[in-house]
């Protein structure tokens, strides 16, 4: 059975980590530490009383929609495409709420819109979303592995696949490598090169390991290197790239192990605006502080570097692994969209399954996913 607390645990966790991050996002080490003391930033730097997610939390809740629209035409039409297809259909939800206004026309008409999120005035609202993104977006947001539409590895592929690795756990006929081959498309869509979308591959990977076996993430680490090896063989084969990735994911799992400052070692892994480093880093703060989630966050996001980015993939690693009622108050207090984050991660959880009738939950989850007209009603 599905454990609904590593499904919260992973979206509020990066979430958290995204909030925590996003305050020092283009701020170098140097001035981290000279505003917020010398142990950097340590809890949510509040603005209008939040700790506000960024992109990366946002663009994470329209994967999961997208997916959960798929299946649910599925469950009840009997018809269904590509599931990348439905991400990319999210993600142009996405884009309309960072380049419109809020109201849209035609809000809380059936099937107006490509998410449900997008009823939501709090969505509209651009934080820093990376120009990779948007601008792939504008141009259709088709681009796939082997026809890419640039040759960006930006970490704006990884840091919003988490919900690829929860969904398909335990879920029958879909093996994990499937499952991190869509994370990889779904990275794909606006990101060419490699290192954009094998870290994808990788951390949903990892994520689905820790949700649905409990593995332990150095493991879940290993794990996911050698099956990245045996997914892309091509690759392997006739590029050094691979084995560059594969190198730094070690690196970063040896460094976890020694005793020098979090600080030094996330350097010698780099800054993160890329996907490999980015992935590289939340590797190791989630492995060195396996047991500590505060401690973990605190060095993802206190460097020169994507804090945003390092801080949620990190997040959804170790949140994942310690699971929603282990995380700190302090870090669920105050942080924005709380609530509708726990709600997309239920609806991750127990997915479009309408075999026991429950006409609330019926009522509810058609008015998301099939007319999208849910949350109109909670406009301000």
């Amino acid at each position: 059975m599905r454990d609904r607390d590593k499904f919260r645990g992973c979206l509020i966790g990066g979430a958290a980590g995204d909030a925590l991050g996003y305050a020092v996002e283009f701020m170098n080490d140097r001035a981290i530490f000279q505003k917020y003391g010398p142990g950097g930033i340590r809890s949510y730097d509040l603005r209008n009383g939040v700790g506000q997610i960024s992109d990366d939390t946002q663009m994470t809740l329209f994967t999961a929609t997208g997916l959960l629209l798929g299946i649910t035409r599925l469950e009840t039409r009997g018809i269904m495409g590509d599931y990348a297809d439905y991400i990319a259909y999210a993600y142009q939800g996405w884009y309309r709420t960072q380049t419109e206004r809020y109201p849209l026309e035609g809000m809380g008409e059936p099937g107006a819109f490509q998410s449900w999120l997008m009823n939501l005035p709090e969505m509209f609202s651009p934080r820093a979303p990376g120009n990779t993104c948007m601008s792939a977006i504008r141009d259709g947001c088709r681009g796939t592995m082997e026809n890419p539409l640039n040759d960006s590895k930006g970490c704006g592929g990884v840091m919003r696949v988490a919900p690829i690795g929860l969904y398909f756990c335990e879920r029958p006929g879909y093996p994990i490598e499937e499952s991190d081959l869509l994370a990889a498309r779904a990275a794909a869509l606006t990101h060419g090169n490699a290192m954009g979308w094998v870290p994808a591959a990788m951390l949903a990977h990892i994520v689905r390991l820790v949700a649905e076996l409990d593995a332990d993430i150095e493991s879940a680490v290993t794990n996911a290197l050698n099956a990245m090896q045996r997914i892309f063989p091509k690759e392997v084969t006739t590029r050094d790239w691979l084995w560059d990735f594969n190198a730094l994911i070690r690196r970063a799992l040896e460094l976890a192990h020694n005793g020098e400052t979090d600080l030094d070692n996330i350097r010698a892994l780099g800054e993160g605006w890329v996907g490999d480093e980015a992935l590289a880093i939340a590797v190791y703060c989630a492995v060195r502080y396996k047991d500590d989630f505060e401690k973990c966050l605190i060095a993802a996001v206190n460097h020169s570097g994507d804090s945003d980015s390092t801080g949620a993939i990190a997040g959804n690693i170790l949140g994942a692994s310690l699971g929603y009622e282990a995380l700190p108050e302090k870090f669920k207090r105050d942080l924005e969209l709380h609530d509708v984050i726990l709600e997309v991660a239920d609806d991750l959880c127990h997915d479009c399954r309408f075999e026991k009738y429950d006409p609330d939950r019926v009522r509810v989850w058609m008015r998301k996913y099939e007319s999208r007209e849910y949350g109109a009603e909670k406009r301000t």
